[in-house]
């Protein structure tokens, strides 16, 4: 259905932002409650081109829109001369978009995407609703809060960023697929190919992947038969090929980039290495699973090591530094894997923290607001 049909009837929903899986899948499952609570909304994504929502969302069943915009690289100044120019034409196919779908109301879920669609809405008057997924907000998200109609966000204590009025606490969206999922852990690991007799680590690194991790994993890997491990690995994006090709010989090892039914890989898991994204903190709560966290360096005010500490000060996980890796990380997981009584606290500790319907409470606030 082209977006020139879509404006004739009904009411219609932007939902803007992306770059990440931990931007996109919680869009995905506050777009899919607005449809199960309002099945005649029209819902558009607007994201980054060649970003992956350009390639998920679809696969998701929604149109989606790109933008010509980049972040702020903080990697190499001389590459942000072009960024001025890319956020005014972000604005003129903004203008474009709202003009041919007129939205009555905008969801931004954080990426740079989200913040010239957020803005011009706000310029117009139309309803427009942030949700911010980390315990520390990113500085467009701050921005844009102050004219937001609602701000939903993760954890107490965000008044710091946003207007205290406008902040309502909600959890962050979990995949329907993870939330409700019904495998068995022996059909899990099945599913991989896997022993069920040995206890089980997944490393994730996110879909870009993380190369600590990845590293430690490489260079440990043959050690996991001995001590009765075995290991279900994905590698991300970056440089994949180097670690499946490593980790394929062995039989207690499944690997690949990706992982798409990641309600099978958490069910087959007994303890997890993982980065500390806000997504991935809300799947290890609701899926109970003990976590060595590796928090991202490099990501914005280091708020990956805010979102595992929160949880690493309530002994509900345990954490790593990136720089500590080579030396800790492999050592740290191999004793929490033989340890059952701690893998029981932290299983205990980490699930009073699960919320299971942030996206059915996100989409009843916004269609209330513009019924």
């Amino acid at each position: 259905m082209g977006i020139e049909t879509m404006s004739q009837t009904g009411k219609r929903i932007i939902i803007a932002g992306g770059g990440t899986g931990g931007h996109i899948f919680p869009a995905i499952a506050i777009a899919n409650a607005i449809k199960e609570q309002s099945p005649d909304m029209q819902i558009l994504f607007v994201g980054a081109k060649g970003k992956m929502e350009m390639e998920k969302i679809p696969q998701a069943g929604y149109d989606i829109k790109g933008l010509d915009i980049a972040g702020f690289d903080r990697s190499s100044l001389i590459k942000n001369i072009s960024l001025p120019f890319k956020i005014l034409k972000s604005f003129g196919q903004v203008k474009t978009i709202f003009k041919s779908f007129m939205p009555n109301a905008v969801i931004g879920v954080g990426g740079y995407s989200s913040f010239p669609v957020l803005k011009y809405a706000q310029r117009l008057g139309i309803p427009t609703f942030i949700h911010e997924s980390n315990s520390f907000a990113g500085k467009s998200n701050m921005l844009i809060g102050k004219n937001a109609t609602r701000v939903f966000v993760a954890t107490e204590g965000m008044e710091r960023f946003f207007p205290a009025e406008k902040i309502m606490v909600t959890g962050n969206p979990v995949r329907k697929s993870i939330v409700s999922s019904t495998i068995s852990k022996a059909e899990a690991l099945a599913y991989f190919g896997l022993d069920t007799t040995c206890k089980t680590i997944l490393a994730v690194g996110g879909s870009l992947g993380a190369r600590s991790i990845n590293e430690v994993m490489a260079k440990h890997v043959h050690e996991l038969e001995s001590l009765h491990l075995q290991l279900i690995w994905q590698t991300g994006k970056t440089t994949a090929a180097i670690y499946v090709e490593r980790g394929k010989s062995y039989k207690n090892v499944w690997v690949s980039d990706f992982i798409t039914d990641m309600d099978k890989a958490f069910a087959a898991a007994d303890v997890v290495i993982s980065r500390s994204g806000a997504m991935s903190v809300a799947e290890l709560c609701v899926t109970k699973k003990p976590v060595v966290f590796v928090p991202y360096p490099l990501a914005a005010e280091d708020h990956q090591t805010v979102n595992a500490k929160y949880l690493v000060d309530k002994n509900a996980a345990l954490m790593v530094k990136d720089e500590d890796a080579q030396s800790k990380l492999f050592g740290t997981i191999t004793m929490l894997a033989t340890n059952v009584p701690m893998q029981e606290k932290l299983i205990q500790n980490i699930s009073r923290y699960a919320v299971t319907n942030a996206d059915e409470i996100i989409a009843k606030e916004v269609l209330q607001s513009i019924q």
